[in-house]
């Protein structure tokens, strides 16, 4: 049997809820990332996910002034706003509330009236090994899962104008050992959630 793999499995579910976010507001006020949050044992993804999710966004949002989350924490670092994004952040973990003043002052310093917010609330990997005759293995079903929300603020107002959550499971049979990475499937939610993003038509598209 020839090292292969098959058509891929996707189930996916996505929720989302616009209330205040116009078109082309981003296109004319930019989007700035913030520290994104997650589950207990997955801290060290923060920056990767950011890191991904932003590529999206530049490619699928060219008109959007997207300023990452490299440049606004170096942004809030040359504004010495580092202990007060310290104390918004704790608070916003606890509370789901990012307080206004200091909201504010990290829009102004990225240069960015809209703020985007990531909670990666699950990942995971599995592997189901399917064996053969004599315990030769045939081949395995990995499946990769994700849950991401996402929430816009309006940094000026210190209003949600927009949030979604998009949850997907990427199953597929192999017989070689790579498995779903987690660029892959953040790409896939990011990509999904962003298409329900109010936007201004792009030149030469078709509405």
């Amino acid at each position: 049997m020839s090292a292969c793999s098959y058509k891929p499995q996707l189930h996916s579910s996505l929720q989302h809820r616009n209330t205040g976010l116009e078109a082309g507001q981003l296109e004319k006020h930019g989007l700035a990332f913030m520290t994104p949050a997650t589950v207990t044992g997955q801290e060290e993804d923060k920056q990767s996910l950011a890191l991904i999710f932003s590529d999206v966004v530049i490619k699928k949002m060219p008109g959007v002034h997207c300023v990452t989350l490299q440049e606004t924490l170096s942004a809030i670092n040359r504004g010495e706003l580092t202990d007060e994004y310290k104390q918004m952040y704790q608070n916003y973990s606890t509370s789901g509330i990012f307080a206004r003043e200091s909201l504010q002052k990290v829009g102004e310093v990225a240069g960015a009236r809209y703020v985007i917010q990531l909670n990666l609330a699950d990942f995971g990997r599995r592997t189901e090994k399917r064996w053969g005759i004599a315990g030769i293995r045939v081949f395995a079903t990995k499946t990769t899962h994700i849950r991401l929300f996402m929430q816009i603020w309006d940094s000026q107002e210190g209003n949600i104008v927009w949030e979604g959550s998009h949850e997907l499971s990427h199953a597929y049979d192999t017989v070689q050992e790579r498995p779903v990475t987690f660029q892959k499937v953040v790409e896939e939610s990011a990509s999904a959630l962003l298409d329900q993003i109010p936007q201004l038509p792009q030149k030469g598209v078709a509405k």
